[in-house]
């Protein structure tokens, strides 16, 4: 057995993780917390730790912080499911009609097509190590957070395309 190939963003190995999706997977790497992609969006900030790139289109990993009273509306994904492991803070996931706090280091697996929020329940920040399954959901927050970055109030109508483009679909009622 061959011992795995490290693999540190930035070194002359770098190359190897610019994987096409569907492409096998880089044996090994490292992400360290100051090469991982902040982006902001939503009143959020989202930490990459890893997306398709590092993977072979198959998973995403990320840190959402999120403020106190924040979260998104209730929304399902067409492309991914997705599962969230509390890490900091006070958190509620609104599952089946009805709002369940969630205990910090607890796993939740929500699969494509359930509908689902969560919020910052707490009166400090919120962290979640979140995990989607392909990857793609580290596209679509960077394509918001270019909208929330441009100047005056973010178009919403354009956010809600994006997310549409990328299946995942608010519901209203």
């Amino acid at each position: 057995m061959s011992d795995p190939t490290m693999i540190w963003p930035g070194s002359t190995n770098a190359e190897a993780l610019r994987v096409e999706k569907g492409a096998s997977l880089p044996q090994t790497f490292l992400i360290l917390p100051h090469e991982a992609k902040s982006l902001k969006a939503f009143g959020d900030e989202i930490v990459v730790h890893m997306g398709g790139a590092q993977t072979g289109g198959k998973y995403t990993a990320f840190t959402c912080v999120t403020p106190p009273g924040g979260g998104p509306p209730p929304h399902y994904h067409t492309n991914e499911d997705e599962w969230f492991v509390p890490l900091d803070g006070r958190v509620e996931f609104f599952l089946d009609g009805e709002w369940r706090e969630v205990p910090l280091n607890s796993l939740l697996f929500i699969p494509r097509g359930t509908i689902h929020t969560f919020r910052n329940c707490g009166d400090t920040p919120l962290r979640v190590l979140t995990h989607t399954a392909p990857a793609g959901f580290e596209v679509f927050f960077a394509r918001c957070a270019a909208e929330f970055a441009k100047a005056g109030p973010p178009d919403m109508a354009r956010i809600v395309e994006i997310s549409a483009e990328h299946g995942i679909h608010f519901v209203t009622d």
